[in-house]
């Protein structure tokens, strides 16, 4: 089931500002030199159903999850972190990276699927999707 036919969604956003300098050839400036974003990360949760206290996913739980999120990648260069170890550090990788430690921390999860963007600036956003085992 993709998250845009689950009946019940969540959406928890965090914004913090990190830097990186992509690593493809020749990448036009200033792109391939230490730049910041202000990134912003959307977390949109989908199921079914709600849990016993009508929650599709506890709110305060995600964002403690997002503050221990924002502590690591908050005015970090993401090059030189260990997950993008031979990565360009492009926003697709980024959001997917996002999420592999959002799914990594959620406790026995209600929602079915995890949908995460990042936007690097107001127009510019990549996504990644995946169900999250229950």
């Amino acid at each position: 089931m993709t998250d845009f036919q689950h009946p019940y969604r969540l959406t928890v956003t965090r914004a913090f500002v990190a830097q990186h300098y992509l690593t493809v050839p020749d990448p036009e400036p200033p792109e391939g030199e230490v730049h910041s974003h202000r990134f912003t990360a959307e977390l949109r949760f989908g199921g079914p159903e709600l849990d016993e206290y009508g929650y599709l996913v506890d709110i305060d739980a995600v964002e403690s999850i997002l503050d221990d999120l924002e502590g690591r990648y908050r005015d970090a260069l993401l090059n030189d972190l260990p997950e993008f170890e031979g990565l360009n550090p492009s926003v697709e990788h980024f959001a997917r990276l996002f999420g592999d430690r959002v799914a990594d921390a959620m406790p026995e999860p209600n929602p079915e699927t995890l949908v995460v963007r990042i936007w690097e600036d107001d127009v510019a956003w990549a996504g990644h999707r995946r169900a999250l085992d229950g």
